[in-house]
């Protein structure tokens, strides 16, 4: 399982770093003003919807479904279960785009109704958020095929795909001059990116005869039990982009620029989730569904009490540094061009503040596998819902007084409530046993990164004042210092702490 996981974690890290040069021009080019709030819009609607329907209900839903399905039919029963599931959601996100594409000045007034008091910046708002929205279509799509290709074991292609988006976005940044604005380009440049991954998907998929086809609806029982999971899985994954949405809504009221803090600070605390997160979640789910539907139930959780301890052993790292040194990230990241040292110095404070529920962001995927990789995607909604309510009330206390830093304390505290209610309910049902090996790697996790935080504090300050004469790169010196003290103090802290016994054990799972 861990070789999956490094594929994943491999390609999404590369994402990830494609994904910073995208953000670093984009920075640059669009810095954090209306334009730049515009695009993030445009982005954002798509991609919520993605999450929502795409990565988040539909995965949860169907790779479970789809082993099933194999496993008592066989290749070609799972193959015809796709095909049908293929024609569906075509047809309905098809309906979808032709909706909200006609309806697009009355979805913006929904989503962003902080730009009425600005025409301008609602009208570029609107002409961008049609050009990105189809996006949403093809990257649907393209969820299906890497769905399949999981359930295969494959998971390279899949993992590989939103690289493009990235190499798209800053080719259509690099020929910005061509359009009628900046904004402009990055819009066409995400559509482009949809057409590559869905190009690049189906080429593997089709290389292994799985591509699925148009086949005649039929609600068999297959396809039934699959809409029966798919809507409290909805209702889950619904959770966190209401959260989002109300982030958007919220931050238009506020001054100019919260929303590209947030977005500069999502894209920090985004990597951990992605590399860490999600591929550990990813390659989890097909995991235990296999063991479970062959009756493995003990190889199910112990699969999934080591994917707990890798997410953590990769996830503190990051936790500590977000904490204790966020703005000297910003600064050595973003800080160039249009993105401004106050830029920096929000989101910072932003990123701090998504960092405090760092560790639910990335264990969640982990923690509810243990009830979809069962078909059970109702009880997750109801730890999900509670987060977001939680969440919600929070932000309409928190944005007087703290703006787009308390939207994501408020989204911080509602991920903690979602996790501790997950892992609750999963001890209560018998899927994981909370036992005192396992409080003792939670006890030694929080000491390294206890230790590790005070050592990025210290080193942050004694750069500072050493290179504090730089004439250039500065910011980007003391990121280097920082990441060399941080990697020896936390190298040290896990030998000292869990052993080198421990390591190779998990290595090895």
């Amino acid at each position: 399982m861990l070789g999956r996981i490094f594929t994943v974690g491999g390609y999404t890290l590369l994402s990830r770093l494609t994904g910073f040069a995208s953000s670093i021009m984009l920075a640059a080019i669009l810095g954090a003003g209306p334009m730049a709030d515009a695009f993030f819009v445009a982005l954002r609607l798509p991609n919520s919807f993605r999450a929502i329907f795409a990565e988040g209900a539909f995965n949860t839903a169907f790779i479970p479904a789809y082993a099933h399905v194999q496993g008592k039919g066989g290749a070609d029963a799972a193959r015809l279960f796709g095909d049908r599931i293929f024609t569906l959601l075509f047809l309905s996100q098809v309906v979808l785009l032709i909706v909200v594409w006609l309806f697009m000045p009355q979805a913006l007034s929904i989503l962003a109704p902080g730009f009425t008091d600005d025409p301008e910046q609602r009208r570029l708002a609107i002409e961008l958020t049609r050009i990105t929205f189809p996006y949403l279509l093809l990257i649907t799509l393209v969820t299906l095929y890497g769905g399949i290709l999981n359930v295969m074991h494959r998971f390279a292609s899949a993992a590989a795909a939103s690289i493009l988006l990235n190499i798209s976005l800053m080719a259509a940044l690099a020929l910005a001059a061509f359009f009628p604005s900046a904004g402009h380009a990055a819009a066409w440049g995400v559509l482009v990116s949809g057409f590559l991954q869905y190009f690049l998907l189906a080429g593997d998929l089709a290389r292994h005869g799985g591509l699925p086809r148009f086949a005649p609806l039929r609600f068999d029982e297959d396809v039934r039990a699959f809409f029966r999971a798919i809507g409290p899985a909805t209702l889950g994954s619904m959770g966190t982009q209401v959260a989002v949405f109300a982030d958007t809504i919220i931050a238009t009221f506020l001054a100019a620029g919260a929303l590209s803090a947030l977005y500069y600070a999502e894209r920090l605390y985004q990597l951990p989730i992605g590399v860490v997160g999600i591929a550990i979640g990813t390659v989890l789910l097909p995991e235990m569904s296999r063991r479970i539907t062959a009756g493995d139930d003990v190889g199910a959780m112990a699969s999934q009490r080591r994917a707990f301890e890798f997410t953590l052993l990769a996830a503190v790292p990051f936790v500590a540094a977000f904490l204790t040194v966020p703005v000297a990230l910003m600064r050595a990241i973003f800080m160039r061009g249009a993105f401004t040292d106050a830029d920096a110095v929000a989101a910072g404070a932003t990123l701090a503040a998504y960092a405090a529920g760092l560790i639910p962001f990335v264990m969640i995927r982990s923690a509810v596998a243990a009830f979809y990789a069962r078909k059970d995607t109702a009880t997750p909604v109801k730890a999900s819902l509670t987060g977001l309510a939680v969440n919600l009330a929070l932000k309409v206390v928190l944005m007087g007084s703290l703006a787009q830093v308390g939207l994501a304390l408020a989204t911080a505290t509602g991920a903690w409530i979602n996790l501790l209610l997950v892992l609750g309910f999963a001890v209560r049902a018998g899927y994981l046993e909370f036992d005192r090996s396992l409080a003792q790697s939670l006890a030694k996790f929080v000491a390294c990164g206890v230790v590790l935080a005070a050592a990025l504090w210290f080193a942050a300050k004694i750069a500072g004042i050493y290179l504090a004469h730089m004439p250039a790169f500065r910011d980007e010196a003391i990121l280097l210092v920082l990441v060399g003290v941080g990697a020896i103090v936390y190298g040290a802290s896990i030998l000292l702490l869990f052993g080198r016994g421990w390591l190779r054990s998990l290595v090895r799972s």
